[in-house]
């Protein structure tokens, strides 16, 4: 047995909070939403991907967002990321670097942590 890949990433949202997530991952992250087969969309939330990404926000209830467990996103330009996030009103916390990465964390609007990070 070997494991191959990390076929998707889920974080959780709160219920009825499909519209922030589909502004805040599609529009300022450029993701586009994909359908949830038949039999998963009922229970609501909503899949994105682009490219080999896959992440997937399913609802929860209560919720309670994820502030320490996180996706890391590699992006291509970090700094216009950043820029773009600030103008978007979205707090930025810059980390240290770890050898060969610079990064950041930000938080979606439901405070899951996600951090941002490209190589060089």
């Amino acid at each position: 047995m070997s494991l191959l890949g990390l076929h998707h990433v889920q974080l959780a949202i709160p219920y009825g909070a499909e519209d922030r997530a589909r502004a805040f991952y599609g529009d300022l992250l450029g993701l586009t939403v994909v359908p949830k087969p038949q039999e998963l969309a009922g229970r609501g939330g909503l899949w994105f991907e682009t490219g080999t990404l896959r992440l997937h926000l399913g609802i929860e209830t209560p919720f309670n967002p994820a502030r320490k467990a996180h996706p890391a996103f590699t992006v291509q330009d970090l700094i216009a990321l950043r820029t773009r996030l600030a103008a978007a009103e979205v707090e930025v916390t810059e980390i240290s670097a770890l050898p060969g990465l610079t990064r950041f964390y930000a938080s979606d609007p439901f405070r899951n942590r996600l951090e941002f990070i490209q190589p060089g």
